[in-house]
Parts: C-alpha cells; sequence; structure tokens
C-alpha cells in the first residue's frame, strides 16, 4: 500500500482562499465533526512514547508562580491575556536534515497532548518558491534541505510527487485536529508567522511560536515566546525573554544581528569568522551591546574606531558581507495577509487522538509495505 492510496485524503473543497490575498493564500479551514467523547477515550496514545515512565510536563514559565519578577498587577494582566500558539509546520517533518512523517507525528501528538492543549493553534507552512527571494541573494541558502527531498520513504522515482503527497497527508492531519493551515506562495513560513504575529499582539494577546528554528528568536519579547522540540528530553521546552537574556546578555532586539556577524550553519549563511577567524562571539557581543544594531555598528565604524583594529578592519571591509545576511536572515512582517477572527477561537481537541493514532497506524503499514515491495522487487 502506497502512502498516497492511504484514506487521509484531502478534499479540495476544504481549500479556501484568504480574503485580501493577492499571493494565492491557502487556508485549509477546521472541520467541525466532533467525535463522541467516549471513543476516544478508548484508544490508546502509543504513539506519545517518552523515555521515562512518566509524560514529560510541559509548563509556560510565564504562567508559573514565582518564575518571573513581575509586579502583582502585572502578573494579574499578563495572566488574562489570550495565549495564541504559531506552528511552523515544516521543520517538525525532518528527523535532524532527513525527512519524516513519524517525526511530525510524534512532535505534534506532545504539542497538541502537553502543550497547547485547547488554545487557538494557526499552522503556517511554505510556500511554493518562498525561499526564492534569499537564494537570489545567497544560494547557500538551506541548500542542505533541498538536498534530501529524495529520503521520503518510498520517494523512487518521482520525489517531488512523493514530498507532495506528504505534504497533503501533514495538511489533512491538522485540518482534521481543527487548526487552520496557512500557506503563502512565494513566502516562506518564518515571514508569515512574523506579520501575523504583529497582528495577534495588536489584538492583545500573547504569542507563542512553535518551532525548533533559531530565527524567531528575533521576535521574542514580554508577550512573544517560543516553545521548541528537544529530541535529547523527547518533550517541548519553552524559551522566553528570561531565558534569553540569561543566555547572552543582550537585548533581544540585537539577536539578528549577532546572527549576521555569526552566520547561521544550519540555513548556510556564513558568518564573519570565515573570512576573519579572530572575530567570534565574544567580540560580536561586545559591540553589540555597545552599539546595539548591526546598522549602528557599520555606520560607527564607518566614521571612527569602535574596538581592536582587526575588528574594526573586518567592519570596513565586510559591511556588504554583513548588509547581506542581515537581508537574508531579517523575518519580514509585511507579507499581504490578515488574521482571521475565528482562528483565535478556542480550538476542538476532541478528534486528536483518534486522528493521530490512525496517522500513525497508516504509516508504519506503509513503511512496512514499502519494504515487503522492495524485498520482493530485488528478489
Amino acid at each position: 500500500m502506497e502512502i498516497h492510496k492511504a484514506t487521509f485524503i484531502i478534499n479540495p473543497r476544504y481549500f479556501l482562499p484568504i480574503p485580501n490575498s493577492t499571493h494565492h493564500a491557502i487556508l485549509v479551514s477546521p472541520q467541525h465533526r466532533p467525535l463522541q467523547r467516549r471513543k476516544l477515550l478508548k484508544l490508546r496514545p502509543h504513539f506519545c512514547c517518552c523515555s521515562s515512565s512518566h509524560s514529560p510536563v510541559v509548563k509556560d514559565p510565564i504562567l508559573e508562580a514565582g518564575n518571573e519578577s513581575f509586579g502583582k498587577n502585572d502578573y494579574k494582566n499578563i495572566t488574562r491575556k489570550k495565549r495564541v500558539f504559531f506552528l511552523d509546520v515544516n521543520p517538525l517533518c525532518y528527523k535532524g536534515s532527513t525527512p519524516s512523517l513519524l517525526s511530525f507525528a510524534h512532535w505534534i501528538s506532545l504539542f497538541f497532548s502537553q502543550v497547547s492543549l485547547t488554545d487557538p493553534v494557526i499552522a503556517v507552512v511554505d510556500g511554493e518558491r518562498g525561499n526564492e527571494y534569499r537564494r537570489q541573494l545567497l544560494p547557500s541558502y538551506k541548500a542542505k534541505r533541498r538536498k534530501h527531498w529524495h529520503q521520503f520513504p518510498g520517494a523512487g522515482k518521482s520525489p517531488r510527487s512523493m514530498v507532495e503527497t506528504s505534504h497533503r497527508l501533514v495538511l489533512d492531519v491538522l485540518r482534521n485536529c481543527n487548526v487552520p493551515v496557512v500557506k503563502i506562495e512565494s513566502h516562506e513560513a518564518d515571514d508569515v508567522i512574523a506579520t501575523l504575529v504583529e497582528q495577534v499582539l495588536q489584538r492583545g494577546h500573547r504569542v507563542v511560536v512553535a518551532s525548533p528554528d533559531k530565527d524567531f528568536k528575533q521576535l521574542i519579547s514580554d508577550d512573544v515566546q517560543i516553545v521548541m522540540p528537544v529530541p535529547e528530553f523527547n518533550r517541548w521546552s519553552f524559551y522566553t525573554l528570561k531565558h534569553y537574556v540569561a543566555q547572552y546578555n543582550c537585548d533581544p532586539r540585537s539577536d539578528l544581528s549577532l546572527r549576521c556577524i555569526l552566520g547561521d550553519e544550519v540555513d548556510g549563511v556564513p558568518g564573519i569568522q570565515h573570512v576573519v577567524p579572530g572575530f567570534g562571539r565574544k567580540t560580536a557581543l561586545k559591540l553589540l551591546k555597545k552599539h546595539g544594531t548591526l546598522e549602528n555598528l557599520l555606520n560607527a565604524a564607518a566614521v571612527r574606531s569602535v574596538g581592536k583594529q582587526y575588528a574594526q578592519d573586518a567592519l570596513i571591509k565586510y559591511a556588504d558581507y554583513l548588509r547581506r545576511n542581515y537581508e537574508v536572515l531579517s523575518l519580514k512582517r509585511d507579507v499581504r495577509i490578515h488574521i482571521e477572527e475565528q482562528w483565535l477561537d478556542e480550538r476542538d481537541a476532541r478528534n486528536d487522538l483518534l486522528v493521530l493514532s490512525n496517522f500513525i497506524t497508516l504509516l508504519k503499514e506503509s513503511r512496512i509495505l514499502n519494504s515487503q515491495n522492495s524485498s520482493h522487487s530485488n528478489g
């Protein structure tokens, strides 16, 4: 049995255009056909395997009394705010650098059952040709991911068609779990999320971005957190403003500038240490703490001394190099999309257990049959 012949088929009638968008946005509308709770309770969540006998409990640090030094009134105001999750789908479909639908199923099941619960979740996927703009600036941008298309199970002679089938399966799971999915042509999910985060904050809500992507650290604030999968502990973990300051000892507004100097190996963005080996994290942090942003630092270096001679020379000689990194790594906040009020409603989670159990069973059966078919063909 091939995966694309399974029962998880997306009906085209559920794909509706997002209003006020000229980029052919796609919304997979949640399908409201709740199942009876007594049926769901009979299923065993075999997909939520953990390394210990106790399931990890993931708590939101901002709601934990004593974890933050808020005043009494500030604490009450923060806890009253609605929490809205943005799910960065594409990275969850990889185990390391290898595509894996089982990895997606595992992390999404933990996310629904232990992190988001019934809070609203908006899933975002990369649009077609979403990377083109950044790849024109820097051909090495996310080049490693393109090399692994052929590794989807059963890809065989048509890897692109298999990727598209896998993509449809993922969207169908999210739709059946009552999660709206947004995809905008020619835009990466990161930029769509950054744009929508601003709109949610303007409505007075808090935001949690669910993603392992370091790019989202540039969004961190009192009202924006990240929750990321941590494979070593088989759990999701919150990353807040407090964690960022403790880790880097600088303002999150300097995060983008810091990454422009240090580069991002995962995304294929080289740092300045590739051309000036002595220019490392310590030097970059010291300069950014004084000047605030990369642009301020470069402007200052152009007219006066800002540090040791090797750093001064590097900032002048490689200013265009660093500005290109800034253009590649900065999240755009001007994608033409508008948040829909129904996306902010409480999520109906009653389908989760059945949908994810069936999805896991489908993947395991498909893998076994694909393996058997491969053995027969080789024999």
